[in-house]
């Protein structure tokens, strides 16, 4: 278990907004050490220069950081749909979403260590209204010492 005294920084990013130079550029600048994808869908043709493939080999190539697909942190289909069609408030969204993480467990499968230096990926540009934040902030619930960057 990590402590004040042995920090974790978590950084976020979306894509979205952003051209490949730029994006890159943030990355590398930050020290991000391992890009982990929490996107639902990451080939989707919406995602350009961030598919899957595409995104692994580039991050390693340009920036030699790591990649990692961690769809368990994603929202369900059903719960994003949802929102995205105004089904549902962000309110009621952060509730599902973060029972979601608890169902899961989400702070069992990954630890401090693999955190530290990990940048939490999706695509909406800021990390105000995306699950993404809500997952860096479920993480510093559990885990001492975690500090989120919002990239």
């Amino acid at each position: 278990m990590n402590n004040a005294d042995n920090p974790v920084t978590i950084f976020t990013m979306g894509f979205a907004k952003k051209d490949a130079e730029k994006f890159f550029k943030i990355l590398k600048a930050a020290g991000v050490k391992k890009l982990i994808d929490v996107r639902l869908n990451n080939v989707s043709q919406l995602a350009g220069f961030t598919k899957k493939n595409d995104l692994k080999f580039f991050l390693k190539e340009i920036c030699d950081i790591a990649y990692e697909h961690r769809p368990e942190f994603a929202p369900t289909k059903e719960i994003l749909d949802a929102y995205k069609k105004k089904e549902m408030t962000w309110e009621t969204y952060e509730e599902k979403y973060n029972k979601l993480l608890t169902e899961r467990e989400a702070s069992t499968r990954i630890t401090p260590e693999q955190l530290n230096g990990g940048c939490f990926l999706c695509s909406e540009p800021t990390a105000n209204k995306c699950h993404r934040r809500l997952l860096a902030e479920y993480f510093k619930g559990e885990f001492e010492g975690v500090n989120i960057v919002h990239l």
